[in-house]
Order: C-alpha cells, then structure tokens, then sequence
C-alpha cells in the first residue's frame, strides 16, 4: 500500500471515474483532504458491472493494456495482485467472403512479416506482396506522416488497410482509420519508421520493445473489482466521497491562491483542484480559469452500445471464433463492429456460469438500438453457428462528449497545454489523457503528482 507524504491543504476532485478515483487516492496519499464529487449515483466510469442470467459482467471495460506497467502496479497495491490474468484465445476478422484468425505480432493490426503465412490468409498473396514492397520504399526524412489510412494505403495496400488495420482501429478505438492522426493513435510510430526505414520494420521494433506476454490483462472475476478496491482505499485514507453531487463551476480565488468548487448545494474551498469529468463537462468547467479553451468547438459526442447476451450452446465451448470478431468494411450483413467471446476470452467467467452457457458481447455504434433479430443475425454471421438459445440480454450506452481522438479534442488538448492552467488545476480523464485503463490510470496519476 501507499504511504502518506508530507504535503497538506485540502483537494477537491470533480468526478468518479477511474481517472478520477485515482486522483483522489493519489492527492490522499501526498496527505491533502480530499474531497471527490462525482454526479451521478455510481462510481467508477465505464468500468462498471451488470447482471445477466443471474451473474455479474463486466459492461464496460473488461481489460487493461500492460504497457508501462501503470495499471498493474496499481492492482498490485491495492492487493489484487493474485487475481490479474491474461486472455485466452485469439481474435479473428471476418472478411467480406471469409472469417480467419487476425495475424499475431502487429501494432494496430500492421503487419510486421508481410510475408507470414496468418497475414497471406487475410490479405492473399498478391496483398502480401503489396505489402512487402513497404521494404523497398523510400521513407521521409523530413516531415511527419501525418494520417494513419494514407500511410498504411502508401506503403503496404489497401488490402492491408481495410483488412486488418481498419478493423482494429474501428473497434478499439472508435474512429477512421483513414482520417485519425498517426501521431495521435500511435505516438512512436512515425520515430520508429525514421529509425528503421520502413513501416514493417517499425512494427517490429515496437513490438520488441513491447513487455514480453499478452499485450492487455483482466482481472479475475472483473476489472469492476479494481474500482470495488480503489474505494475501499479511498475510506482507508478518509476521502470524502460525495455522489449526486453536480459541480457547476470551479473558481479560481480572486486574489490569493485557491479555487471555490460550486455545487447546486454548496461552494467547497479547495487548494488545489482536479476535473476528471467527461470531456464537454470538463471543457465547461474551465470557463473561468482557461476561458479561451473553453470557447472552443465542441465534437460530436460518439454513442456506442454494448449487448450482452447469455447463450446456451455446448458448441460454443470449441471457442470457434477465439477470443471474438472484428468486422472488416467488407463485411456488409453485419452491423456489429465486433463480437467478443466472453467465457472464451476469461475463464473465470465461464466458471460462473452453467455448462454450456457463455457470454457474447457484441458492440455498436451510433444511438440506433439493434432489435432481437439483428443481433441474433450479427451473432450467427460473426460466429459461423446459430446460437441455439439466446437466455437473456443486457444493453449498456456509452455517450463520450469529446472523443480523444476527435479533431476538435485534440484542439482543445493542444491549447490547454500551450495556454496552461492557473497553478494548483489539473484536468485529466479520457478525453485529456488517451483511451483505455493504461492511458486513464498514468494520466490520472501524473495530474495529482504535478500538484505537489
């Protein structure tokens, strides 16, 4: 467990997700009072739990990429070391005529071994040769590849492009892969191309600086569990967390440090301020400290839905489509951007269920819900079987107000870093510090540290 520092004052966290529990942990254990404020009635983001048939399920996130070590350290102190474990299975792609397993060894489903024989089963031959010649091509020397698609479809095909990488980037993250920024979706790849004159070769050399093992982990029985544990600490340490608790504004004091954090209830002083609200939330709380970073252009907020459903179907126990699916553009019966095999995935999670029951979740995007006979079509088309029995279904809408990647986010992101904030603010949360757990927990924690 963490020890308290020396620092003291009172904190003031605004919003209970992970990013935002992970703060207040941080700003306790430095040896401030906290306060963290969180509006709704439930703790923890989207890391959240539901019941289907009876069990508990994970309806958000379910795992956490290992890189930098940021997450499993903080599993590891919040003693839940014993119960981190990795996937089974592997992913598939179902293309437009075929569905085969998604190549091993890539970086956002580039391929390393253009050549290997589980990226000519997705891209044929001919595509992998396409792809090849990305060793043979010239690679820029001043400048900066600037959009991920143009880069893939320059240097290794099309094929590659809407095979492999645009399922994967679709899936995990939420965007076009013909648009989204490089250095935005993967910082070191541009340096990593520089270095070793080619894309493929890039792949490698940041799949070999990579930790050894699977790339993501679970939690045995939920990553819900990691919120469970931050909570307790967060008792432990006397944090004071107040739910159904809206901010409406965070004020810098007029003369003197501090900030006056505003509640339709109360106004609680604080030191020192963290906003680890969603991103148009946040970006509105910071029209007094940051005003020009929060007249800028809102995007579109991104609603996706994820369905879960109880099956019962002894074929499913073969795992015959791995860990899950991801749709390729191709793929035009299928509405669902992907299907994750749930009790193939995590056994634990098979364990809690009846022999021959099993987990699927299938993901979508957009506010459209998809009714009984779309997603029992999607599941038979992804899977490759009929399901013989769908026992029940549980559906779960995330709205996110500022994609990370949105260009209009990323706007924002760049002035707040070059306008700053007054001293004693931090923002963080996902749309400030990248998708995911790994990205969420490190920025989280950084923010709170900067603070002193």
């Amino acid at each position: 467990m963490g020890a308290r520092t020396s620092v003291s004052g009172s904190a003031v966290v605004v919003g209970g997700g992970v990013g935002g529990l992970v703060a207040a942990r941080r700003l306790a254990l430095q040896g401030r009072d906290v306060v963290l404020l969180e509006r709704g009635a439930r703790l923890g983001g989207r890391v959240a739990r539901g019941t289907i048939a009876g069990v508990p399920a994970d309806t958000g996130a379910e795992s956490f990429a290992v890189r930098g070590g940021t997450v499993r350290a903080l599993v590891e102190e919040l003693g839940l070391g014993d119960a981190l474990v990795e996937p089974r299975g592997s992913a598939w792609v179902a293309l437009a005529d075929r569905t085969v397993p998604l190549p091993a060894g890539g970086v956002l489903g580039i391929p390393g071994s253009p050549l290997a024989d589980d990226v000519r089963q997705v891209v044929d031959t001919r595509g992998a040769v396409r792809a090849y010649a990305d060793r043979l091509l010239p690679v820029l020397k001043v400048g900066r590849y600037e959009r991920l698609g143009p880069l893939v479809r320059g240097r290794m095909g099309r094929r590659v492009l809407e095979r492999l990488v645009a399922p994967v980037v679709e899936s995990v993250y939420g965007v076009d892969a013909e648009t989204v920024p490089v250095d935005a979706i993967a910082p070191q790849l541009n340096t990593a191309i520089t270095r070793t004159g080619s894309l493929s070769a890039a792949v490698l050399h940041l799949r070999a600086a990579a930790p050894a093992g699977s790339a993501v982990q679970g939690i045995a029985g939920g990553v819900t569990r990691l919120v469970d544990a931050l909570l307790a600490d967060l008792d432990r340490l006397g944090v004071d967390v107040r739910t159904d608790a809206e901010v409406i504004g965070v004020h810098p004091v007029p003369r003197g440090p501090g900030f006056t954090v505003v509640t339709p209830r109360e106004d609680v002083p604080a030191d020192v301020v963290v906003i680890a609200a969603d991103g148009a939330g946040a970006l509105d709380l910071l029209g007094d400290a940051a005003p020009e970073v929060a007249r800028m252009p809102r995007p579109a907020p991104a609603v996706t839905r994820s369905v879960l459903l109880a099956v019962d179907d002894p074929r499913l126990d073969a795992m015959p489509r791995g860990s899950g699916v991801l749709r390729a553009a191709g793929r035009s019966d299928v509405t669902a951007t992907a299907l994750t095999h749930v009790t193939a995935k995590w056994p634990w999670a098979a364990e809690a269920l009846p022999a021959g029951r099993h987990l699927l979740r299938l993901s979508y995007r957009g506010e459209e819900e998809p009714d009984g006979l779309r997603v029992a079509a999607d599941a038979e088309a992804l899977l490759g079987l009929v399901p013989s029995s769908i026992e029940d279904r549980l559906d779960t809408v995330w709205v996110d107000t500022a994609p990370p990647l949105a260009p209009e986010t990323r706007s924002a992101q760049r002035a707040l870093s070059e306008l700053g904030l007054p001293e004693g603010l931090a923002v963080t949360g996902s749309w400030r510090a990248g998708t995911g757990l790994a990205s969420v927990v490190a920025g989280a924690d950084a923010a709170a540290r900067g603070l002193g």
